[in-house]
C-alpha cells in the first residue's frame, strides 16, 4: 500500500485529491496539511511514501518544507512531489535541486496523477519526457558552472553515456531504443547510475548530468 501525505492550505484540493486516491486498491491518504510546518512534523511523524506538496503555503512555504524533509538522512525514502498552478512555476527548479521528486500541475489528469505516485515510488521518472524537457531547458539556463560530480569517475561508459541521455529527458523506453537494448536493461543502467552517485531520483540525476558537465545546453533535440 502507497501512503501518500496531502500538504495543500486549500482544502477543496486536498478533498479531490484524497477522493481519488484513496479510491485506488494499492493507495491510501495517510493524512493531510494545510501548511509547510504542519507537512513536515507529519512527515517525520509518519513517514509516508510520497508527500504531495503545494508550493505556495502559510507559515513555511513547500519549498522550505522540502528541503527540510529531503536534508533529514531519516527520511531518505520519503519522496516529495511539488504541485503547482503553472507547469513552469519559477520555485520548481529549485525544488528539483532541493530533492523533490518532481512536480505536478494542479490541473492534471487523474489518471496521469496516478501514475505519477505509482512512479516515483518505484524511482521510475515521474516528470514526462516533454515536461522534463523544459525543465531541463530551464535548468541548463541557470546552472553553476560545470563541476566534477562525486562518483562519475565510478561509472561505466554506457552508464556515462544513459547518464548523458536522462539528461536530455529521455524516458527509459526512449534510451532503451537509442541503444538497442531492452527497457528493462535501461532501466538497470539508470537504477545502477543513481547508486554510484547518490542521487535520490531520476530527477536529482539530470541535475548532476548538468552540473558536471556530462550535458550541455544544445543537446536537447
Amino acid at each position: 500500500m502507497i501512503r501518500v501525505l496531502l500538504a495543500d492550505d486549500q482544502s477543496l484540493v486536498r478533498a479531490g485529491f484524497r477522493a481519488l486516491l484513496d479510491a485506488q486498491p494499492d493507495i491510501e491518504v495517510a493524512a493531510e496539511a494545510a501548511d509547510g510546518e504542519a507537512a513536515v512534523a507529519r512527515v517525520r511523524e509518519l513517514r509516508p511514501d510520497v508527500v504531495l506538496m503545494d508550493i505556495r503555503m502559510p507559515r513555511l512555504d513547500g519549498l522550505a518544507a522540502t528541503r527540510q524533509i529531503t536534508a533529514d538522512p531519516e527520511l531518505g525514502a520519503v519522496r516529495v512531489v511539488m504541485l503547482t498552478t503553472f507547469e513552469l512555476d519559477e520555485y520548481v527548479f529549485e525544488a528539483i535541486r532541493s530533492g523533490a521528486s518532481g512536480f505536478l500541475v494542479k490541473d492534471t489528469e487523474p489518471e496521469e496523477l496516478l501514475r505519477a505516485v505509482r512512479a516515483v515510488v518505484d524511482g521510475d521518472a515521474l516528470l514526462s519526457p516533454g515536461v522534463t524537457r523544459r525543465l531541463i531547458e530551464e535548468f541548463a539556463a541557470r546552472s553553476k558552472p560545470p563541476a566534477t560530480a562525486r562518483g562519475l569517475d565510478e561509472l561505466t561508459e554506457r552508464e556515462r553515456e544513459v547518464m548523458a541521455l536522462v539528461g536530455i529527458g529521455l524516458s527509459n523506453d526512449e534510451i532503451a531504443r537509442r541503444l538497442v537494448v531492452s527497457p528493462l536493461t535501461a532501466k538497470t543502467h539508470v537504477s545502477r547510475t543513481m547508486v554510484k552517485l547518490g542521487a535520490r531520483d531520476r530527477a536529482q540525476l539530470v541535475v548532476l548530468a548538468y552540473e558536471s558537465g556530462l550535458v550541455r545546453p544544445g543537446w536537447l533535440g
